[in-house]
């Protein structure tokens, strides 16, 4: 799974590596670089081919018929392999498709001795990235206040290096596969296509202290290397 994720990276370069509309805004508090992003929390992402202009989702979808917004906190992530078919995301992944922006990610490798691990990856070039995520607009029964837009993750079997950290990975696309991922005239099986694991000959991994374990921990010191 992919619990936890980095965007740590200057207003900057996020508008340089994403192409966004516009000029990047002197002050969005929301963009202030992020060192531990955890379920429920706002996070940046791409909902549109054109115009490309950076939104905010809350992480953990809420399908448009749930009865309480509670739910999205069990769905941070979709499986690639079902995606298209569980009722929670089908709909999403026909019509609602996003990038969610990030720099790096945490997974908790399990030793023998039962307790975990916490590791860092990220590309070895140190770029920032997109993750495969999908998006709903929900509203409440009675119809008050704003629509709530959330979003959740895809993931698929992890392969390489990342295999012998944790079982799952998200799926990260690569600049080419960005403008497919949002291209609404695709078809199912051809967006399916799309849902494979990155190079891991492309990222690097170190552990990381059990700082991260805590989600009011956004510090640079979650990203330190832990030296053995």
């Amino acid at each position: 799974m992919c619990g936890r994720y980095t965007l740590s990276i200057s207003v900057d370069e996020v508008w340089d590596e994403f192409d966004l509309e516009g000029d990047p805004p002197e002050e969005e508090p929301r963009l202030a670089p992020r060192f531990n992003v955890a379920p429920t929390h706002e996070v940046a992402v791409i909902a549109a081919r054109a115009p490309r202009k950076l939104r905010f989702f809350r992480w953990g979808l809420v399908p448009h018929w749930a009865k309480d917004p509670s739910i999205g906190s069990r769905m941070i992530n979709a499986r690639a392999e079902s995606v298209a078919d569980k009722p929670s995301f089908r709909n999403a992944f026909a019509r609602r498709r996003c990038i969610v922006l990030a720099d790096g990610f945490y997974e908790w490798k399990r030793e023998e001795d039962g307790t975990k691990t916490p590791t860092y990856l990220r590309l070895r070039s140190g770029r920032p990235f997109g993750f495969a995520g999908l998006w709903e607009s929900w509203t409440s029964e009675e119809g008050d206040g704003p629509p709530l837009r959330s979003c959740t993750i895809i993931t698929v079997q992890a392969e390489g290096m990342v295999s012998k950290i944790h079982h799952r990975m998200p799926v990260i696309l690569t600049p080419e596969t960005r403008a497919l991922w949002l291209d609404d005239a695709r078809d199912s099986p051809s967006l399916r296509d799309l849902l494979r694991p990155l190079d891991t000959s492309l990222l690097e991994a170190w552990e990381v202290s059990k700082l991260v374990n805590s989600p009011g921990n956004d510090v640079p010191q979650c990203i330190e290397r832990v030296e053995r």
